[in-house]
């Protein structure tokens, strides 16, 4: 039923007789730039159906118009539509026929279709010929067309670096401009080739055009943004180079990779806006961990998993978009302090929220109402619908992030990975979120090491406000007796291990079936799956060497923290024992009188 259903729309969607479903397939960051290939085989061709298309008036292609011209080409449909299915006498797909055959067999599957007639395999080789056949006339009309107005038909799209395509298109601006203009006419199309090829082709150029146009990156910073895709991906170094914006700079560059910012027309100063107001309430309490490098971090994590797993695969445009904007606003406006210490204190934050998530609930809700300004909506081109479906599932990260809710968020998903039926989009994404906002134990050790001694530092203000409040010291937050390497050590074990195998289980159930599919299609290699059970995706996890590696670091230091916590009770205790003699008082002994022995009750005893 997938497969005729399926293909019922592709037929309404060519011929213009219904429009396409209104859910997208996020473009994962790896495809979005890349301008060589229409991806036919990873669904692409249904975002044909919201873009702006062109015509090109042509005298010379007209068909003429006379009764032998039809007749010949009733008999040439019927030829085709007549014999069987098989898919070897039909033209090359570069053949200036190929085009027609194409349309004339696509029209007979269809009837076939409706009587029961088509069978799997069929139906599969005629359509990888028809998508072969459309991306063979996109790129033979992409070429024409640039030679025609740009003169750039000998730049192969691999020939050169996205950056330098980038800057050709953005070079041609008034090419674009006219482009544009004339998509506004709306014009029908005769062919199914003209119109898939010309739509592709206005969407890859306004998409290079919108992408370069909007914000300048300084090259030390776009030079570390290179690295966006990298796990220990070092936001620190970035933060420098980009003089404190660091938030800014990694929320547009992600936005960007996913094609969100063309996709959903988000304005380029509303953007810019967003961003900065996002970095000056990360920036509003002065915090030492809780900033705006962190919220570029789990940022920069989440995209990892997305794009690094192929996750971005099994979500739709507005979930990409939901994500992004929740990992970039998880920590938004973080006071410093715990959810208790708002609580223990009757903060305004505590009363507002009854209790109950405080932090987060501001977060979440102090994102939002930037979000509803007039100079930083980048919501304002969702539909109702679409933005009822953003804000819930980006609440729903948010609220996720509350580590009271952590080990339930655990079991919840354990119960879900021992069910047949998949997995909620929210609950998987939550955890992705989870993880990514507690991942630094899983970095490399340098990162890790200072994400811990900020973290400490804040936890250490907490507590000198709770000492001078006269409140209990939370834990890990009394500067005198925090021991460091073991509470990173139990951190580990307890907390983030746990949570980073529940995500990869949850990741590789996911994906398996995805994986297998692009498996059938040849375009992923067996090294993927398990040698032992090759039904079973094998996940790339680098988080799990990191930890192990950091774990054992902090095993060593633990060790030598004994020790000198060790030595040092054993220099007080001889301290204090010197003392304690050097004060003990010593009674005179009477002229020609023997010396009384000095014992421990000396000065205490009466006659």
């Amino acid at each position: 039923m997938y497969f005729i259903g399926s293909n019922l729309w592709l037929y309404d969607c060519l011929f213009g007789e219904q429009s396409p479903p209104q859910r997208k397939v996020a473009n994962p960051p790896d495809r979005a730039k890349d301008d060589s290939s229409v991806g036919a085989k990873n669904g692409q061709l249904s975002r044909a159906g919201s873009l702006t298309v062109l015509r090109r008036t042509n005298s010379k292609s007209k068909l003429p118009s006379t009764s032998s011209s039809r007749t010949s080409s009733i008999a040439e449909s019927d030829s085709y539509a007549s014999v069987d299915l098989g898919t070897d006498k039909l033209p090359p797909i570069d053949t200036p026929e190929a085009s027609h055959v194409c349309s004339i067999r696509l029209r007979n599957i269809l009837r076939r279709i409706q009587n029961g007639e088509v069978s799997k395999e069929d139906l599969h080789k005629n359509l990888e010929y028809a998508a072969s056949v459309l991306e063979s006339v996109y790129i033979d009309e992409t070429r024409r067309l640039t030679d025609e107005d740009d003169e750039l038909s000998e730049v192969e799209p691999d020939a050169v670096p996205t950056e330098v395509r980038d800057w050709l298109a953005l070079t041609f601006t008034r090419s674009m401009s006219n482009v544009r203009r004339r998509g506004l006419e709306k014009p029908k199309f005769r062919s199914v080739a003209h119109a898939i090829r010309a739509g592709i082709m206005v969407d890859r150029i306004y998409r290079r055009l919108s992408s370069s146009a909007t914000l300048h990156i300084p090259p030390a910073v776009l030079q570390l943004l290179k690295g966006m895709d990298d796990w220990s991906f070092d936001v620190f170094s970035l933060n420098s180079a980009a003089d404190g914006h660091s938030l800014k700079y990694v929320g547009y560059e992600l936005l960007q990779k996913y094609d969100l910012v063309t996709k959903y027309k988000i304005n380029s100063s509303m953007l810019d806006s967003f961003l900065l107001q996002l970095e000056v309430g990360y920036s509003k309490y002065k915090n030492p961990y809780h900033n705006l490098v962190h919220g570029a971090d789990v940022a920069q994590t989440v995209h990892y998993i997305l794009s690094q797993s192929k996750l971005a695969h099994w979500l739709t445009d507005l979930e990409v978009f939901a994500t992004i904007i929740a990992a970039l606003i998880h920590d938004y406006e973080h006071t410093g302090t715990t959810n208790n210490f708002h609580i223990q204190t009757g903060s305004e934050f505590a009363v507002l929220y009854n209790d109950k998530a405080v932090l987060e609930n501001h977060h979440i809700c102090a994102s939002f109402r930037i979000m509803r300004s007039e100079e930083a909506n980048i919501l304002n081109h969702l539909s109702r619908e679409e933005y009822r479906e953003f804000r819930a599932l980006v609440i729903e990260m948010v609220m996720a992030t509350d580590m009271s809710f952590h080990f339930q968020q655990l079991k919840n998903m354990k119960n879900l990975l021992g069910m047949p039926e998949n997995i909620d989009k929210q609950k998987a994404l939550s955890l992705v979120l989870h993880c990514a906002d507690i991942s630094h134990p899983a970095k490399d050790w340098n990162l890790h090491r200072r994400w811990t001694s900020q973290l400490l530092e804040e936890f250490f203000k907490q507590g000198d406000r709770e000492q001078e409040l006269g409140l209990a010291i939370s834990p890990l937050c009394d500067r005198e007796k925090t021991l460091v390497a073991e509470s990173q050590i139990g951190f580990i074990d307890f907390i983030v291990d746990p949570s980073f195998a529940v995500m990869t289980e949850m990741l590789e159930k996911i994906l398996t079936p995805l994986q297998k599919a692009a498996r059938s299609e040849d375009a992923i290699s067996e090294e993927v799956f398990d040698k032992t059970d090759k039904s079973k995706y094998i996940l790339s996890t680098p988080w799990s060497d990191c930890l192990a590696d950091n774990k054992n670091k902090w095993k060593v230091q633990a060790a030598k923290d004994a020790e000198e916590r060790k030595q040092k009770e054993a220099e007080e205790l001889s301290k204090e024992t010197s003392n304690t003699n050097n004060n003990t008082t010593k009674p005179i002994a009477p002229p020609g009188g023997p010396t009384p022995a000095v014992s421990c009750s000396a000065g205490k005893g009466g006659n």
